[in-house]
């Protein structure tokens, strides 16, 4: 098969046209995978029982979602994300760019410090948006902050959800011939960091900074919260983070992490017993959605590898590929936008690439830095931009509280241009500096 007819480019074109006519994510995903799938020459049975199998490969992470939802759903019933707003409303006493500061501090927290990754964003976000009204500032310069503080501490500092992406990409190399330290491998990917820095200031300094008007309507769903918060509150909430964190990175198990916070701020009767359910159902309203369309997203993932279509789409690219390194890692940089904006996680891409790319990567003399930015940068291309990413669904789940935010053109067209051109250039820049 072509390129042109190939069901992974096919699939995931279909994918962005349907989201840019407005088609729920969820639905585009799944008419995407069916068209891949019969077009690859797999039966329709075939085609959802794979989709439907391969659904598990982000159980953990919906699961993960799920928990750290209700977590969220904790801390803003007990006051704590009330205070926390009016705290960040007072500290920008009419200063966006202090918005900024303390938005940027606070996703890159979610990914490192506080692992609750995007839940934090709809318990936090909504009651600044109308702070964000009066000062006319562009929530798609907003989306911009919140996308680079979910990406980019990920990508360049091992700690938190950072520590489990890197360590994959050591894995997944290491499985596929290449030796490389674990330890080593933020140092190869800081350059990607600082394309993202630039990005993050383009989108900040030019692209949108000038003001933009919304309205002041009312919020779409408001969670439960207690106007008091105590001292023993912030304790406690203080507390759970930290186990939380604590707990995910001995064991490397996010719900686990997520269950032992959730424990300790029902132990500690922060919350009554009796509304543990409620806070549960809260979890779900949250972060249900998120934790679904990621779902559907690793069985599009399973259907396009049983297709054969990514293989074929490797193959295709290799007879073409130049004898340049440069250009030989534009060809795979390109490869692997497409291959991670149609799964929508850079984390479950990264096993894909290492098989596919690693040994061809070694053959043709790339050194081991050069390969880890390879994958690295190839994984994170999409994450940013892609209908099915939480990423961008993080953003657009608080941004949108009041209906005045879209998801394609308000989130992921904005996060694709600027984080996904950004990513190219300085992963080309630093294979070229490390050669």
């Amino acid at each position: 098969m072509s390129f042109i007819t190939n069901p992974a480019i096919v699939s995931v074109i279909l994918l962005c046209v349907l989201c840019l006519k407005k088609v729920n994510v969820l639905l585009a995903i799944i008419v995407s995978t069916l068209v891949a799938g019969l077009l690859s020459g797999m039966d329709i049975k075939h085609v959802m029982d794979v989709f439907i199998s391969g659904m598990g490969g982000n159980s953990e992470t919906a699961l993960s979602y799920i928990l750290l939802g209700a977590f969220a759903a904790t801390m803003a019933h007990s006051g704590f994300t009330n205070k926390l707003a009016d705290w960040i409303t007072k500290i920008i006493s009419g200063k966006k760019w202090m918005l900024f500061l303390i938005l940027t501090l606070i996703a890159m927290a979610s990914q490192n410090i506080v692992p609750i990754h995007i839940a934090f964003i709809p318990i936090i976000i909504p009651p600044l948006l109308s702070t964000m009204n009066a000062l006319n500032i562009d929530r798609r310069a907003v989306a911009s902050v919140l996308a680079f503080g979910l990406k980019m501490p990920y990508i360049t500092i091992p700690v938190g959800f950072g520590l489990i992406f890197q360590n994959l990409i050591a894995d997944n190399i290491i499985q596929n011939g290449v030796n490389v330290a674990r330890e080593d491998i933020w140092k190869s990917t800081a350059i990607l960091g600082l394309g993202m820095i630039v990005a993050l200031l383009v989108s900040l300094l030019i692209t949108y900074r000038k003001p933009r008007q919304y309205e002041d309507k009312p919020l779409s769903f408001s969670l439960e919260t207690t106007t008091e918060c105590s001292k023993y509150t912030i304790w406690v909430v203080a507390l759970a983070a930290i186990l939380t964190f604590t707990v995910q990175l001995l064991t490397h198990s996010l719900p686990l992490g997520a269950l032992v916070g959730l424990g300790v701020i029902f132990s500690f009767k922060v919350i009554p017993q009796n509304k543990m359910d409620h806070m549960m159902n809260e979890g779900i309203y949250l972060m249900g959605y998120v934790a679904f369309v990621m779902l559907v997203a690793a069985g599009f993932a399973s259907v396009l590898k049983e297709s054969g279509a990514i293989e074929s789409l490797v193959n295709n690219a290799l007879l073409i590929m130049p004898e340049n390194i440069i250009l030989t890692s534009l060809l795979i940089l390109i490869l692997g936008l497409f291959i991670t904006i149609g799964i929508g996680t850079s984390f479950g891409t990264i096993p894909i690439l290492a098989v596919l790319f690693v040994p061809i990567c070694a053959e043709m003399g790339f050194n081991v830095s050069q390969i880890v930015i390879l994958v690295a940068s190839a994984a994170a291309l999409g994450d940013a931009g892609s209908p099915a990413s939480d990423t961008t669904l993080g953003p657009t789940s608080g941004l949108n509280a009041d209906g005045q935010h879209n998801h394609i053109f308000d989130t992921c067209i904005p996060t694709f241009l600027h984080y996904n051109i950004a990513l190219i250039l300085f992963a080309l820049i630093g294979i070229w500096l490390l050669g």
